[in-house]
């Protein structure tokens, strides 16, 4: 027997999975707190015309994207001023590290000089 060619499976459109992500944006969104509307969104299932709701369905998609590409934004922000501290903190901990190191130096000086010089 020959092995039987699999159906094409047929690409999802980029409108279908930018609804799907939505979907589970929304679901995500939602599951902390179920009864709460979120702001910007609309809610779709009110709409009659399929392409009402289509249209309903497609600008929440633009909302979120919008909302998700400022959070990014607010992140990266976020990121990089983390990073600018941390290598201040780091530059500090270096500077202070040799100054330690340079007290400790003097301090065995003044005790080596401090000792009285050895009987025989």
């Amino acid at each position: 027997m020959t092995p039987q060619p699999q159906p094409h499976r047929h690409r999802r459109s980029a409108t279908a999975r930018r609804l799907r992500i939505a979907g589970l944006m929304v679901l995500a969104l939602a599951l902390p707190a179920v009864a709460q509307d979120i702001r910007g969104l609309e809610v779709c299932t009110a709409e009659k015309q399929m392409e009402r709701r289509t249209g309903c369905l497609q600008a929440n998609v633009e909302y979120l994207q919008q909302a998700l590409a400022k959070l990014t934004r607010e992140m990266q922000d976020k990121m990089a001023a983390a990073g600018r501290d941390l290598a201040a903190a780091r530059a500090e901990i270096a500077t202070l590290k040799a100054a330690l190191a340079k007290l400790s130096g003097d301090l065995a000086e003044l005790k080596a000089k401090a000792e009285p010089p050895a009987k025989k």
